[in-house]
């Protein structure tokens, strides 16, 4: 362990308990007393602790300050929408003077914890933390037990230890309104949604048909997108379009709605004359030929927002009032949408 992770990990197990003792410390750190003074004597000249007789307390009997904390981020990749929030992250922390440390958990529940479990044990001071999936009942006990200051990126909770948490996201619902609103001020009037089952597919789905019933719309109608089988993906809104009467298309992400739109025009579809498409995410919509209009969550600004929470959870201590922030996407018109 290094001289800076342990006067971290001293600094955090202080805020967590307000005193300690020199030989508790010593013995939860696995180093020898006389390390651990000259570590105290270190922190206890910059004004960081106080030291008293067989131990240390809080400077003042407030809270720790942590003057350059070390920030741990997980994440599920680096390869798709998740390298602009990093990049929003990573540019807050050094105007705040913090370093971040990344961690990726390919979308898997037990490389989440275990990407946790070790930049704890390295001693960050506070963690941003995106769960694979939404958190539900099983995440409960494991978030509950963190011993790190953490805020939630691109997930929400309405219950449990989850919802207590700090937590900054995207308002997809409100993507999907603006998604449904441009159509229908185009004359659309029959909508669908072609959605990849992913974390930010529900709240997608949740904010579609009360955006329809808000404008006077029908209720939108849905296709699952199973990558096994795009065959079934194709022939599904071939059907919508041809037999259904749908005229809009809302597709998440962008990806697979480069994908459809290939395959569509292949079928004699006519974009935007026979239908009018909006993409989901905005990472490479604009590349596409037509160009595609898209909903664009504020990835970089969520990375900025979620350092500040967390730098101010850190400075202020468990007793400050836990905030959501919810940010609005925008939605980028290009050639993919038209009037009736």
């Amino acid at each position: 362990m290094s001289v800076q992770q342990r006067h971290r990990l001293i600094l955090r197990r202080l805020r967590d308990r307000g005193s300690a003792r020199l030989a508790d410390l010593a013995r939860e750190l696995g180093v020898s007393a006389v390390t651990l003074r000259r570590d105290v004597e270190h922190l206890a000249g910059q004004g960081l602790l106080t030291r008293v007789h067989g131990g240390i307390t809080l400077p003042g009997g407030g809270a720790a300050a942590v003057t350059s904390p070390t920030i741990g981020m997980v994440v599920p990749t680096a390869h798709y929408y998740y390298p602009a929030v990093i990049k929003g992250a990573q540019e807050q922390a050094a105007r705040l003077g913090a370093r971040l440390v990344l961690g990726i958990s390919h979308y898997a529940d037990a490389e989440d914890r275990a990407q946790v479990r070790q930049l704890v044990a390295d001693g960050i001071d506070g963690l941003l933390l995106t769960p694979s999936r939404h958190p539900d009942g099983s995440h409960d006990a494991w978030l509950a037990g963190l011993r790190v200051p953490t805020v939630l990126v691109e997930r929400r909770a309405e219950a449990g230890p989850a919802a207590t948490l700090d937590a900054v996201a995207s308002d997809h619902a409100h993507g999907a309104y603006l998604a449904v609103r441009h159509l229908a001020e185009l004359g659309h009037r029959r909508l669908a949604l072609a959605a990849f089952p992913s974390p930010t597919a529900p709240r997608i789905r949740a904010g579609l048909p009360v955006a329809a019933a808000a404008l006077g719309l029908e209720p939108p109608v849905e296709i699952v997108i199973d990558r096994e089988r795009p065959e079934e993906l194709v022939a599904g809104v071939l059907r919508l379009v041809r037999d259904g009467g749908v005229t809009g298309l809302l597709v998440h992400n962008d990806e697979d709605a480069l994908f459809l739109v290939r395959r569509l025009i292949a079928a004699g579809v006519e974009l935007p004359g026979d239908l009018s498409l909006i993409a989901y995410d905005d990472e490479v919509a604009a590349f596409c030929v037509p160009s595609l209009t898209a909903v664009a969550p504020p990835k970089e600004e969520v990375g900025r927002c979620a350092v500040d929470l967390l730098v101010a959870r850190i400075s202020q201590g468990a007793g400050a009032v836990g905030r959501h922030v919810a940010l609005l996407p925008e939605l980028r018109v290009r050639e993919s949408t038209a009037s009736l």
